[in-house]
């Protein structure tokens, strides 16, 4: 029986994947922290709730190596659902190596990324699977655009675009939230488009119309590496981009600005104070419907003619949309599918349309159309 263990297994993301896991398949749980009493605590309740006593806990410290190796030991995969920022994601990434063990994680940062793609090499000859940038955005935006492509015998253009709308949740800050501000560090925003990549100090804006009750939005253009391999992956792509939409004009245009300006003048002891300023706002300050949603809207061809894909993905609960997407993956890694030696982005080694298809079993809203230019008579 495969063995995870999940690296913060107490935290919100943790707990979430331990419960879809445990009710989409027959894997070994294994869940890690740095305080004992919170992984066992929860361990005894999933043992509670899900039959076959699969669940146990250790204490394992991101920054302490040895713990790592002690923890890893047995371990078939190591899901890291812990906040790594500074030193620790190396110290988890070379003891996974280190451990032989397969790994996975749902952190976005450019520092981890390159780290990964130096090991690259070695990962693939030591016939380990480990698998970056997974979950909502980073590792949906990409998936999407397969998906879409999926559904065309050409695509030609794709804009994905994000719509985060957290607030009247009142989530308590946490140290996942100091990985947000690195982004706002590494914020670039270039686009592809006629062909080729904008600068990365660029911005794109456009509106696009989420539907229902979002309804139109102005959007902003946030880049992600997994975009860019998109257009050697389809040569008829000629446009392709994310975009995250505006939530509140204090958040957007006035807590956002000093956020990145406090981070360029103290990118250090600016991380917590300014973090708990974006979080307040983040809970406070949007308007109704509260979800996260996250679409693609496509066009190309089909049967010789001009067609358009539009698909998105919906859910209530921020963390559970960062949760069901990395499970519905695990699925196809479980099965061999998506077992493969190397270094993965979520978004290039997931099977699409098999990866919609499990994401709405496990809650998430899934909705597909496509739309098809007729002749005129």
């Amino acid at each position: 029986m495969t063995k995870i263990l999940i690296l913060g297994g107490s935290g919100y993301t943790g707990r979430s994947l331990a419960r879809h896991l445990l009710e989409q398949s027959k894997v070994e749980i294994v869940l890690a922290g740095r305080t004992f009493e919170k992984v066992q605590s929860l361990a005894d309740q999933l043992n509670a709730d899900f039959k076959g006593k699969r669940v146990r806990a250790v204490r394992a410290d991101a920054a302490d190596a040895q713990s790592l190796r002690t923890a890893f030991t047995g371990a078939d995969l190591v899901l890291v659902a812990a906040p790594l920022t500074s030193a620790p994601y190396e110290t988890v990434i070379r003891s996974a190596l280190e451990a032989g063990v397969d790994y996975l994680d749902v952190q976005i940062g450019g520092k981890k990324l390159a780290l990964l793609q130096s090991l690259a090499e070695e990962i693939k000859q030591a016939g380990r699977c480990f698998i970056t940038e997974a979950g909502f955005h980073p590792g949906l935006p990409s998936a999407l655009v397969r998906y879409a492509a999926s559904r065309l015998d050409s695509i030609e253009s794709a804009a994905t675009a994000g719509y985060l709308n957290m607030g009247g949740s009142k989530l308590p800050y946490t140290d996942s939230v100091n990985e947000l501000m690195e982004v706002f560090k590494e914020y670039q925003a270039q686009v592809y488009k006629n062909g080729k990549w904008t600068k990365a100090g660029s911005f794109d804006m456009r509106k696009i119309d989420f539907g229902g009750e979002i309804g139109m939005k102005n959007c902003y253009s946030m880049f992600f590496e997994e975009l860019r391999p998109l257009p050697e992956m389809f040569p008829s792509l000629k446009e392709v981009g994310f975009y995250i939409s505006e939530t509140h004009w204090l958040l957007d245009w006035v807590i956002n600005m000093v956020v990145m300006l406090g981070l360029k003048i103290a990118p250090k002891r600016s991380v917590r104070p300014l973090g708990k300023l974006l979080w307040w706002g983040m809970m406070n300050l949007p308007k109704p419907p509260y979800r996260v949603e996250l679409q693609v809207q496509a066009s190309g061809l089909k049967n010789g003619k001009q067609a358009q894909v539009r698909a998105s993905i919906a859910h209530a609960d921020g963390y559970e949309l960062t949760a069901i997407p990395v499970v519905a993956l695990l699925l196809q890694y479980l099965e061999g599918s998506a077992r493969r030696p190397g270094l993965w982005m979520m978004g290039h080694l997931a099977e699409p349309v098999r990866l919609m298809k499990d994401m709405e079993k496990m809650g998430v809203l899934v909705q597909t159309s496509e739309a098809r230019q007729t002749s005129e008579v």
